[in-house]
């Protein structure tokens, strides 16, 4: 495959968020590995998806906008860009690799040319409605195979017919290179969210925190540039204890400096699928709060690393967090299961299994976990 066929990769927006991120890792593996690879994405801002050797590119026009109208007009417009400008690129043989379901242009086209279409999905919020069942429909009509990041994820959008696969993201192997553990045992003090300028992460809710618990240090890390800040939050009080921080290449001082990491995105409004974030504050053993619904309560165990909380509950909210800050030996417990839990998310289980799917027939209709499932037996019965 890696000499007569390419995988061409699509992603809608490049930015620093979780799943390009994830498909960046993905990507540098099959670039190690001899694959030809063909990205289609937004070339107009930096993220996680620029600039990575080997990889040949092909930009892709996509421009956010606030307004929820012209925001949908410029993505089904970009969707039209997208499949007459990749029409003349792709052949029967090649592999369509679609991170989250936005990409459905490059479905159709898939479909169209009789490609075999992997969709890689991480999401389960979005709106209007009747454009997730749009997606969705989509997905069931062109995809041979769907990954999702989540049980959570291949649970909510019902898709059956087609070959499903549970992969979890990874910790990425550089990451931990750089990451040191927490070692010295000190009264934790300091609390750190990292997410994107949205309404429904929860950042207001966060902003509330700090202000409850004027002892303590915070820090909220944006996907967002420092204007986009100031004019999110024209007009709020941002406590002292709290400071506001614009898209990071490098979160590592952030994990270093913390104690404790929060999600506080809410669930009447998005519903977490994963938590990249959230591992990686593991890594350095770093206790969670996270939202109570999704595929982030697969990440954390309530009441071993972390608490699943509505961050919509303040007096609920705060009493966990108190509790964590405040007894020491709750803390440090909790510390060593949460470096624990993240040798769960191996970077190297996560290719083995994507790229299984990746190289398997079409019409081989056992995953990856039933052939495992099936050799477990097979060893059993032998034994």
């Amino acid at each position: 495959m890696k000499k007569d066929s390419k995988i061409f990769v699509f992603h809608l927006l490049n930015d620093k968020s979780g799943s390009p991120k994830v498909l960046s890792q993905i990507i540098k593996n099959w670039i190690e590995q001899d694959y030809e690879i063909h990205l289609y994405t937004s070339l107009h801002q930096k993220g996680f998806l620029s600039d990575i050797d080997g990889v040949q590119y092909h930009n892709g026009w996509y421009k956010f906008k606030k307004n929820q109208w012209l925001r949908l007009l410029f993505y089904m417009l970009s969707q039209i860009i997208l499949f007459i400008k990749m029409y003349q690129h792709l052949h029967k043989k090649d592999t369509v690799y679609i991170n989250t379901v936005l990409p459905f242009g490059a479905a159709l086209l898939g479909k169209l040319k009789k490609c075999r279409v992997i969709y890689h999905i991480h999401e389960c919020s979005i709106n209007p409605k009747i454009l997730k069942w749009g997606l969705l429909k989509v997905v069931k009509w062109t995809a041979s195979d769907v990954i999702n990041v989540s049980k959570y994820v291949q649970d909510s959008h019902g898709i059956k017919n087609r070959d499903n696969h549970l992969v979890y993201n990874s910790l990425n192997s550089d990451f931990l290179i750089q990451t040191t553990p927490k070692t010295t045992k000190k009264q934790p003090q300091n609390i750190l969210m990292v997410c994107s300028l949205k309404t429904y992460k929860g950042v207001f809710e966060f902003v509330k925190l700090a202000s409850d618990f004027q002892q303590y240090q915070f820090r909220l890390v944006l996907n967002a540039n420092p204007s986009e800040i100031n004019s999110f939050f024209k007009g709020t009080f941002i406590p002292s204890n709290l400071r506001l921080y614009p898209s990071q290449n490098n979160l590592h001082p952030f994990f270093s400096w913390a104690d404790v990491i929060v999600n506080l995105s809410k669930p009447d409004a998005w519903v977490e699928t994963f938590g990249l974030t959230i591992i990686e504050g593991m890594a350095y053993g770093l206790p969670a709060i996270v939202p109570p619904v999704g595929g982030i309560l697969e990440v954390i165990e309530n009441g071993v690393t972390g608490f699943s909380v509505d961050s919509r509950n303040r007096d609920i909210l705060n009493m966990q967090l108190e509790h964590l800050l405040k007894n020491q030996n709750v803390y440090e417990t909790f510390s060593k299961a949460c470096l624990n839990r993240v040798k769960l998310f191996k970077e190297e289980e996560m290719f083995e299994k994507i790229n299984y799917i990746i190289n398997k027939k079409i019409g081989n209709d056992h995953s990856f976990f039933q052939i495992l499932e099936n050799k477990s037996k097979t060893q059993n019965t032998i034994n």
